[in-house]
C-alpha cells in the first residue's frame, strides 16, 4: 500500500498553498500553534475520514467497472499536470484574520466544500487504492495513511505562520517556492502517469 508516489502525492498536495493552508497560516500568526491543534487535527482527521468514505464507494464501483481505473488515473495525472502550471503561477497566499481558531469539527466538516481536498481525495484513491484490493482494510490503511502523511505537512503553515506568509509575498521567494512546488507535482504526475499507461498497454 505505501509506495514513495503516495508519499509525494500527499505530502505535496498536503503542503501547497490552499484553503487549508492559508487559514493555518492566519490561525498560526493570530494564535499561535499550540491554539491552532484543533483545527490540525480536524484537517488531518477529516481528510482521512473522507479517503475512507469515498474508497468505500469508488472500490464499490470499481470492483463492478475496474477498466474504468486506468483511463481516470489518466485522468487524475492530466489534472495534476493542469495543478502544477497553477501551481507555477500561483499568487501570493492571503489570510483572513478571524476572531478565535477554528474548531476540529469545522476543519473537518470544511474538507467536504473544499475543492482542492475533493480533487486530492478522488485522485488518491483512484491512484493509490490497489487494484484487486478493494476491501475494507485496504481502503482503512489508506485513509490512515493519508492522514499521517497529511498531519506533519500542513503543521508547517501553522508553525510559520505570518512569517511563512511574509516569507512568500517576496516575489523571488515566491517564485522559487512555486516554482519548486510546481516541478515536484509535475514529475509525481509524469511518474504516476507512466504506470497508468504501462496498466492500459
Amino acid at each position: 500500500m505505501f509506495s514513495p508516489a503516495l508519499l509525494s502525492y500527499v505530502s505535496l498536495m498536503s503542503v501547497t498553498p490552499g484553503p487549508n493552508n492559508l487559514m493555518l497560516a492566519a490561525s498560526g500568526g493570530n494564535f499561535g500553534f499550540r491554539r491552532s491543534i484543533p483545527h490540525l487535527l480536524g484537517i488531518s482527521i477529516g481528510h482521512g475520514i473522507q479517503v475512507f468514505i469515498v474508497g468505500i464507494l469508488l472500490a464499490w464501483v470499481m470492483a463492478s467497472i475496474n477498466t474504468a481505473r486506468p483511463i481516470l488515473g489518466v485522468i487524475g495525472c492530466a489534472y495534476l499536470l493542469w495543478l502544477s502550471w497553477k501551481i507555477w503561477k500561483a499568487a501570493s497566499p492571503e489570510g483572513k484574520e478571524a476572531a478565535k481558531p477554528m474548531s476540529f469539527l469545522a476543519a473537518a466538516l470544511f474538507q467536504w466544500v473544499n475543492p482542492k481536498a475533493w480533487v486530492m481525495v478522488l485522485n488518491t484513491v483512484i491512484l493509490f487504492l490497489p487494484a484487486g484490493q478493494n476491501n475494507i482494510i485496504a481502503v482503512i490503511s489508506l485513509a490512515a495513511l493519508c492522514a499521517l502523511i497529511n498531519l506533519p505537512c500542513i503543521c508547517i503553515w501553522a508553525w510559520l505562520g505570518d512569517a511563512l506568509r511574509q516569507h512568500l509575498l517576496v516575489p523571488a521567494r515566491l517564485k522559487l517556492f512555486n516554482g519548486t512546488m510546481a516541478v515536484m507535482m509535475a514529475i509525481t504526475a509524469l511518474f504516476l502517469l507512466q504506470g497508468e499507461l504501462n496498466i492500459l498497454v
